[in-house]
């Protein structure tokens, strides 16, 4: 039988693991966090610890939780993602939040790598011509989406989303979806955990799409629910409404 007491004994006992002795939070939350989020959230089962951290950083990322995003980052290297890994999930946050937003993230996992001596990874060298990211986007967007592909703002003959809708295609999914670091699988992970994390309503087609890319439907309702310690319960329930819809109730 779950009680509090179990919760928060296994909720500290994971916070050891991540944290070591201090996570950042302030003594008065120490035991709400060893329950509601680390026993409660973060030891559920149905999704990976290294893929439940990673949603923890999309979601830190999206909504600039900067001093927590930092400590994470090295909670994430201490769980063995690889520092080419966090980057990536840093950077895939910019199709969605803004670029400034991966620059600001990417600057805290830089002063985290740092401090632990942790070399930044190189950037690779990208010089695929825009008719290529636009080709490659395309095939990307068809295996995610299927025939709602090219529904919504995505609509071809659009000449109001048509404007900018372009270069999503190009920049996201064919540029930074396929950058290394990250597989497909891990990328949908990001992109639901970041649409909870920002209440978009692009959280219901992503999460259908998900399973495309190998995550079963636990994982992506339990991807959902990771958001919550970082951006809020509230969104992490709208999200879950949208994602009935979309995978059903059963």
């Amino acid at each position: 039988m779950t009680t509090r007491a179990s919760l928060r004994q296994q909720g500290e006992a994971l916070r050891q693991r991540l944290f070591g002795d201090d996570d950042g939070a302030p003594a008065f939350m120490r035991t709400l966090n060893a329950e509601a989020s680390y026993g409660a959230i973060w030891s559920r089962p149905g999704l990976a610890l290294q893929d439940r951290m990673i949603c923890a950083l999309a979601a830190l990322a999206a909504v600039q939780r900067l001093p927590k995003l930092r400590r994470h980052v090295g909670a994430a290297l201490r769980l063995g993602l690889t520092p080419r890994a966090i980057v990536e999930v840093l950077i895939q946050i910019g199709i969605y939040a803004g670029f400034a937003a991966s620059e600001e993230a990417v600057e805290a996992a830089a002063a985290e790598f740092a401090a632990r001596q942790v070399a930044m990874p190189e950037e690779p060298e990208r010089t695929d011509s825009l008719e290529a990211l636009t080709e490659r986007g395309r095939k990307l967007m068809e295996q995610l989406h299927g025939d709602r592909a090219g529904q919504g703002y995505a609509a071809p003959g659009n000449t109001v989303t048509g404007a900018l809708y372009p270069l999503a295609i190009q920049y996201g999914y064919g540029e930074i979806w396929f950058r290394p670091g990250l597989d497909l699988r891990q990328r949908a992970l990001v992109a639901v955990a970041a649409f909870t994390a920002l209440k978009l309503g692009q959280v219901q087609k992503f999460g259908e799409s998900a399973l495309n890319m190998g995550l079963s439907r636990t994982e992506v309702i339990e991807a959902a629910i990771q958001t919550a310690p970082f951006s809020g319960f509230a969104p992490a329930l709208n999200a879950l409404g949208m994602l009935s819809e979309a995978l059903g109730e059963g």
